[in-house]
């Protein structure tokens, strides 16, 4: 395994906590009576039972397409502070969709405005003020309310076009360019933010050593441990699960729940969370993987699953 037991538990935890607030997101904005906040007001009832192509095309993959080459660039000229902002401002309107279902749903409340400034301002504390726990906690509320922006403009055909295309990419950045591990560094190392779940741990061995260390120097300064810490070579690992891995299952999970129910959506999330799982326990240390190949491989077999249950009438 990649990571031990307890890190690839919490990943997957916090993977499949996140779709279920997908599906919760989902499910309130599937109301004609609920409109996505700050004027981005489709109708989930609406939408036509599947896109065009053209509007496949400059909807989704021209966008994709677009803002991963902005992305490429702006790294490419260290245009930090722009990246900062961009993320500060996306995170913010993200969070924003998804406060605003527990504000209406919840508590009753729609504020508006108001729901903007108080989502930018957590924004703010998760992109400048950096915190471990924090920045996981927020990526519960992010990437439902992208879910949420983008469900609408998709049908069952192109998300599942969409899976098989970004499956490819991921393959190709990972395994043969190498972009994808260039950009996680960029992120990690300079900005100081990362877009996913990213939690560095250290092995037993090391910290069965960094115990007989603070045990053997209890009487000396912290700067001097500090220092021996440093020259006995302690390496943190690091797991992540990239953004791109948690949003495209749950806009998945959230189209069939559009289009099927409830049941259909869980199926996916399932498929998706033994994928992730079964990506985990075959992964080997110090390697990269492309998760998406394995989560789309998930998610079809549930799809499959979907479409044979619906056949015989049992959905």
């Amino acid at each position: 395994m990649k990571h031990n037991s307890k890190i690839i538990f919490i990943l997957l935890f916090l993977f499949l906590i996140t779709q279920l607030i997908g599906l919760f997101v989902v499910n309130f904005y599937n109301s004609s009576e609920n409109k996505l906040p700050l004027g981005m007001e489709t109708n989930y009832q609406e939408i036509p039972k599947e896109i065009s192509f053209n509007s496949f095309f400059f909807n989704i993959l021209f966008p994709i397409i677009f803002v991963f080459l902005l992305f490429f660039i702006l790294t490419k000229n260290k245009a930090k502070k722009f990246i900062k902002i961009w993320f500060f401002i996306v995170t913010g309107i993200a969070i924003s969709v998804t406060l605003n279902v527990g504000f209406v749903k919840l508590m009753g409340l729609n504020l508006g405005i108001l729901l903007l400034v108080i989502s930018l301002i957590i924004s703010y504390f998760k992109i400048f003020k950096r915190n471990l726990i924090l920045h996981n906690l927020l990526e519960l509320l992010i990437y439902p309310g992208i879910a949420a922006i983008f469900i609408p403009i998709l049908g069952v055909f192109s998300i599942i076009i969409l899976l098989l295309i970004i499956s490819f990419y991921d393959i190709w950045a990972v395994w043969h360019s190498k972009i994808m591990q260039k950009m996680a560094k960029y992120q990690i190392n300079k900005l100081k933010i990362f877009t996913g779940f990213f939690i560095p741990y250290i092995s037993k061995k090391d910290r069965e050593k960094i115990k007989r260390l603070k045990v053997k120097y209890k009487e000396k300064s912290k700067s001097f441990l500090e220092k021996k810490l440093k020259k006995s070579k302690i390496k943190a690992n690091l797991a992540i699960l990239g953004g791109g891995d948690i949003i495209l299952p749950m806009i998945c999970s959230g189209i069939f729940y559009r289009e099927f129910g409830l049941i259909p959506a869980l199926i996916i999330l399932v498929f998706s969370g033994l994928s992730l799982f079964g990506l985990f326990t075959m992964a080997k240390k110090q390697k990269f993987y492309p998760a998406m190949p394995f989560l789309t491989i998930g998610i079809y077999l549930g799809i499959i699953l979907i479409f044979i249950l619906n056949s015989l009438q049992i959905l």
